[in-house]
């Protein structure tokens, strides 16, 4: 076993075999909700969501968090921006027993505090 890198799911919306979870520690294949949103807003139909800590010895920063979004569709996304989880898991629990259907639209913000963009969303 490899002890210079590490993925555990350490919370998720459900219950996923074990193809699934080896499946989503692995974001090779995910879309990267920094890069998608470069160009303007990304819906996404959220089915399913995970959040993977990961300890990886080869970083900059050795110890970091992975939430990962995956839509009706079966896509993947991920983004490590703890605000935008923050935004979406709220709407996650107020939403996730209703009967109506909704979509989340990821997006960049001008912030006001540092230089650059954040990544937050909007329910649909």
């Amino acid at each position: 076993m490899r002890e210079d890198f590490k993925a555990t799911i350490v919370e998720s919306s459900r219950d996923f075999t074990a193809k699934e979870r080896i499946q989503l520690k692995d974001t090779t294949a995910a879309i990267k909700l920094a890069d998608a949103t470069k160009e303007g807003g990304v819906v996404i139909a959220v089915d399913a969501y995970a959040v993977i800590e990961v300890h990886n010895e080869h970083s900059e920063n050795t110890d970091y968090t992975i939430y990962v979004l995956i839509d009706k569709g079966g896509n993947t996304y991920y983004t490590s921006s703890k605000p935008l989880f923050d935004s979406f898991k709220d709407m996650w629990d107020e939403m996730k027993d209703e009967s109506e259907d909704w979509e989340i639209e990821v997006y960049r913000v001008p912030s006001k505090n540092q230089s650059g963009d954040f990544l937050t969303c909007k329910i649909l």
